[in-house]
């Protein structure tokens, strides 16, 4: 059975430091591929990341490859455990980590992508790109450390600005050829070196739809562990400009009244979220005139 997560209830504490003391552990499951990605989950029958006992999980007729402490959860230990990939136990399946964005709540979510990204990390960084020779676990932090050189590797995060153009009751939205499915949504990039995420939004906005922004307003985060994002998320007003899209990058962009949408993200993601907020202001606004 998966731990359905009570969000009344749901404490998680994220920890590098290994308990050297005993108790009871927990457990989220990931497949190994053979060239040493970590990708897929282990979900019950309805499809749901499972985080199970010790006792659960030592019966399932899986290979251990590796384990990983992640942190506190409901004052239990929380493992993420990897095992050489092979067919899912029966009543289980191996899912991506996208598959759980409308199936667990964002706390679960963020828990999953965190047991995804430090196998990643342990896995990207077993060898030193600098000099070649092999890497040890630290004891106190997070890092791999290089045997010849000492160069640390943490886990991957990079920093992206999201942001929704807003202009009146309209908002702009695009398709990008990214998506797998007809979807408009917001804006994003990543940040380049030696760049500002507020001069960032600012290009990327440009760049991408040919128009100018003017104030900036911070929103809120969201880890995006596909592969490790950290999603700051702004609203930009319009300033100036007709839309020009690039074509490398985007199918189509459009301004939308808030009320009249096309099919937008869910509010799992922080794009979902930067447009219900500002429907909801809308709203509100208008509703009092």
């Amino acid at each position: 059975m998966s731990l359905r997560f009570d969000l009344a209830s749901f404490e998680f504490n994220a920890s590098a430091i290994t308990p050297t003391a005993s108790r009871s552990r927990r457990f989220i499951i990931l497949a190994l591929n053979t060239n040493y990605t970590c990708e897929q989950l282990l979900c019950d029958s309805a499809g749901v990341v499972l985080v199970i006992s010790e006792a659960e999980v030592n019966a399932l007729p899986l290979t251990l490859a590796s384990e990983h402490f992640l942190g506190q959860l409901n004052d239990e230990d929380l493992w993420a455990r990897v095992v050489t990939v092979a067919d899912a136990p029966p009543g289980h399946q191996w899912f991506g980590l996208r598959s759980q964005l409308e199936l667990v709540s964002p706390e679960a979510f963020q828990l999953a992508g965190r047991a995804l990204q430090i196998a990643r990390w342990f896995y990207d960084h077993r060898f030193c790109g600098r000099c070649g020779q092999a890497t040890v676990q630290d004891t106190f932090d997070f890092a791999r450390v290089c045997q010849g050189c000492a160069l640390r590797f943490y886990p991957r995060i990079s920093p992206c600005m999201i942001v929704l153009v807003t202009r009146g009751d309209e908002i702009l939205l695009a398709h990008h050829h990214r998506a797998s499915r007809v979807m408009y949504t917001t804006l994003a990039g990543f940040v380049e070196a030696g760049e500002g995420v507020e001069d960032c939004i600012r290009r990327e906005v440009r760049e991408e739809v040919g128009v100018e922004v003017g104030r900036l307003h911070y929103f809120r985060s969201q880890p995006w562990p596909f592969p490790g994002q950290l999603m700051l998320g702004f609203f930009a007003e319009y300033e100036a400009g007709v839309i020009a899209i690039d074509p490398t990058e985007i199918i189509d962009a459009k301004w939308f009244r808030y009320d009249e949408l096309p099919q937008v993200p869910a509010t799992a993601t922080v794009a979902g979220q930067l447009i219900a907020h500002y429907v909801g202001l809308r709203r509100a606004i208008n509703h009092k005139q």
